[in-house]
């Protein structure tokens, strides 16, 4: 694909331009919830004791229906 150019020879500034402003979009964000703690501007959770302890796996109807259909 050939490369378009102004008259006088130059490629256009906008691409630049437009490749810039979708890489600071993603990176803007990702700053954001780094400077702040990697929580996204939540508050950091705590665990009691005995919710650290707590089983957290149930194996549910629709749990052993994945089972059955995925054979495992």
């Amino acid at each position: 694909m050939a490369r378009e150019t102004d008259r006088d020879g130059r490629a256009p500034a906008r691409r630049g331009f437009l490749g810039a402003l979708g890489l600071a979009a993603v990176a803007g964000p990702a700053a954001a919830i780094e400077a702040e703690g990697g929580t996204g501007g939540l508050p950091p959770q705590k665990e009691s004791e005995a919710e650290k302890r707590k089983p957290r796996y149930r194996e549910t109807d629709h749990v052993r229906a994945f089972y059955r259909t995925n054979r495992y």
